[in-house]
């Protein structure tokens, strides 16, 4: 199938999820979050980083067992209630745990004890669930990093990485000492150590044979394990009973079109790259015959998808760009971080009712894709939004479960925690997303970092603008929102003398009345932005540029223009901007709302005053005229649990009335109108701390959007929702 169909069949999917329970497919949506932060110990510091990369399940799954590197130990969510998982306690170690089994009532935990990349040493400990006590451990010789077993739990394997210093000669290899496969008996949840054997794995791969990193093992049906050696760009299938190497094959390359290949600034899908090495990742068996890998690449590689082989290496299917395709339309490309792509590496596949299914874990978009296993192209059924550097996966298909760990945690940057995420398979239709892109000439029409909503003449039609992120390719995005989910139709770049235009920060539109734009862009003078206004018109050429007077800018900051709006026509016509924060010459708690009239070019301003909170800053995003008031955006910049301020108010356009710059401003009176966070939490992840555009469309709708960094620090997901009639409120 064609990166286009592919999409094309993802979007009829999402389409179909509409339709009433009766007739939908059954659909994976996320029925609640835990923060790994919220299992740390008594006595641990609440904001010390944590992160969970590996995840399993006990085999009545109730409860999952994690590995935290950072904490050096594995943690317990008891999810018996499964939308209300509760913290279950934490198990140390004298090293870093880098995967978790379970057998029986034990997790068995391969532990990263290495002195250094020199001297690579580990082990595997057992860990009774019951009473949380380590038991027995085997001395591994060297560095593991991820464990299986096999069906009837009587075999563990173990890959010893050995891993490169990726310091050292450019992370070239090899880097001795070499890694290998380890295997050992299990009985009752029981290791015997006396049983551990080495499988040697050198003189295997045509790249750097002598030095094998093995990366990822997992088990078929007849004990036969595929194990994939990263670097070395290889395959390896072993016989878990005796330990003979069955047959070994490259990886080999792909040739890859239509992809992003700069970090500028720009989603453009035009670009090509040709021979990259798979590097594959993470590894499932379909069946006894078909596995499928992730390609993340970690060394000169990265082919950005998934492939399938059989067991003697012909391939059976190569995604291509499809799934970075089908991920860009929803928003999560990553363009700042693009040199290997949406970074696909781990893998899950269980079977859920009569479907064979297979979920892709791309890190870098934070976005998990779900497939159906047909026996031959398989079907991309939806992408679930996770949070930031989904890991591992686990499938309970019992319960109707699936769960991400997400390693990435922000915590030292203000930012979101790691999360475990848990969803449910259920009829109905799937939640996410919310908004999604069409494709425009074949390819998609890539998009993120919402950050500016206005309204058109035509109901459920509104414009939406990018911020810097996309500093090279500013634009205007048409949004029909009457769609399930919502959808980008259109994307109109915003040029200057006839190239896209450089050093803006696009923050507030709204329409001019006359098929052009209003435009507020936010300045930054360390990066050389100005704060201005912009007129353009329909066919995104700025036709002017305000800058702001000397009389603001003698005290402005980096917060300025969050969202801009019009009062009046014609001659009488006045643009009211929302500054989000206060500036040096504004008293604390006080922001301007500043005002120009085009046709006089005076300015003025009032001030606002916002909330306060206890922690973090509040600020404004968004402001919006319709009938007598002025609707605007009033949030703090905090996230998840901590999130406190997301709400929309108004202001009455009678208490408009601007003062001239450098007088004394008037503080207009402001009334609460609706509080976002339950919309926020809606889809049951973290409340996420950019509620950034709001519109009130032709029919008197209001609609919020918020902003997703573009998958820079943040789990991509771009919320948009409706939240009805604003003249009810």
């Amino acid at each position: 199938m064609t990166s286009r169909s592919l999409v094309a069949a993802l979007a009829a999917v999402l389409a179909a999820s509409a339709a009433p329970a009766a007739y939908a497919e059954p659909m994976f949506n996320r029925i609640a979050s835990f923060a790994v932060a919220d299992n740390l110990p008594d006595g641990v510091d609440p904001a010390a980083v944590t992160s969970s990369e590996i995840v399993a399940a006990t085999e009545d799954g109730n409860t999952l067992v994690y590995s935290d590197s950072p904490l050096r130990a594995i943690g317990f969510i008891d999810i018996t209630d499964p939308r209300t998982p509760r913290a279950g306690g934490t198990v140390t170690f004298g090293g870093e745990p880098t995967s978790v089994a379970i057998a029986g009532g034990h997790a068995l935990v391969a532990v990263n004890t290495r002195k250094s990349f020199l001297e690579p040493s580990g082990l595997l400990a057992v860990v009774d669930i019951a009473t949380r006590k380590v038991g027995a451990s085997c001395d591994l010789g060297g560095q593991p990093d991820s464990i299986a077993l096999n069906k009837d739990k009587t075999i563990a394997a173990i890959a010893i990485e050995n891993e490169r210093d990726e310091d050292v000669n450019d992370g070239d290899i090899p880097q001795m000492p070499a890694g290998d496969l380890v295997l050992l008996s299990v009985k009752d949840g029981a290791v015997d150590c006396g049983s551990l054997k080495r499988v040697s794995l050198t003189g295997l791969a045509a790249v750097a044979g002598d030095d094998p990193e093995p990366e990822f093992v997992s088990f078929n049906g007849q004990d036969e394990i595929a194990l994939t050696l990263q670097e070395n760009n290889h395959i390896v299938i072993v016989d878990g009973k005796t330990g003979a190497v069955k047959s070994h094959f490259s990886a080999g390359t792909v040739d890859l079109d239509s992809i992003d290949t700069k970090k500028d600034g720009a989603l453009k899908f035009t670009g090509g790259m040709k021979d990259v090495p798979r590097e594959p990742d993470a590894v499932k068996w379909l069946d006894d015959n078909r596995l499928v890998v992730a390609n993340e690449g970690d060394w000169k590689g990265g082919a950005r998808g998934f492939t399938i082989f059989d067991t003697t290496g012909k391939i059976l299917y190569e995604s291509g760009a499809s799934f970075e395709h089908a991920i860009a339309e929803l928003g999560h490309y990553p363009d700042k971080r693009n040199k290997k792509g949406v970074e696909p590496e781990g893998l899950e596949a269980a079977k859920f009712g009569d479907d064979n299914l297979f979920f892709v874990l791309a890190e870098r978009a934070s976005i998990v894709g779900v497939y159906k296993d047909t026996g031959a192209e398989p079907q991309l059924l939806q992408l679930l939004p996770s949070g930031i550097g989904p890991e591992g996966a686990v499938a309970i298909p019992s319960r109707n479960l699936f769960v991400t760990a997400n390693e990435t945690d922000l915590v030292e940057d203000g930012g979101a925690r790691s999360h475990v995420m848990i969803y449910e398979r259920a009829d109905g239709p799937a939640a996410y997303p919310q908004i999604r892109a069409a494709e425009k000439e074949g390819l998609p029409i890539g998009f993120g970092a919402l950050s500016g909503l206005a309204a058109t003449d035509e109901p459920g039609k509104l414009h939406a603008i990018s911020d810097s992120v996309y500093s090279s390719d500013p634009a205007i995005f048409t949004i029909d929102a009457t769609k399930q989910p919502a959808v980008i139709t259109d994307k109109l770049t915003i040029t200057r003398d006839g190239a896209p235009a450089q050093k803006l920060d696009l923050e507030g539109i709204v329409g001019d009345g006359e098929g052009g734009f209003w435009i507020a862009s936010e300045g930054n003078a360390d990066k050389l932005y100005a704060h201005a206004i912009l007129h353009v018109n329909k066919k995104g050429e700025i036709k002017k540029e305000i800058a702001i007077p000397a009389e603001l800018r003698a005290g402005e900051t980096r917060f300025g223009f969050e969202g801009i709006t019009t009062v009046g026509k014609g001659d009488d016509m006045v643009l009211w901007m929302a500054v989000q924060r206060e500036w040096k010459d504004d008293a604390k708690g006080l922001v301007k709302l500043v005002s120009y009239k085009p046709a006089t070019e005076e300015w003025g301003a009032v001030h606002y005053p916002l909330e306060t909170t206890e922690k973090g800053w509040v600020g404004l995003s968004e402001i919006t005229v319709t009938g007598d008031y002025a609707y605007v955006i009033e949030r703090d910049n905090l996230i998840g649990k901590d999130a406190r301020l997301k709400k929309l108010y108004r202001v009455a356009l009678a208490e408009l009335k601007p003062a001239k710059l450098g007088e004394a401003l008037p503080v207009v009176k402001k009334e609460e109108v609706r509080d976002l966070i339950p919309e926020l939490k809606a889809l049951n992840g973290y409340v996420v701390d950019k509620v950034e555009g709001f519109a009130i469309d032709a029919a008197g709708n209001g609609y919020v959007v918020t902003d997703n960094d573009g998958v820079d620090d943040s789990s991509g997901e771009t919320l948009f929702f409706g939240i009805g009639p604003i003249n009810a409120m």
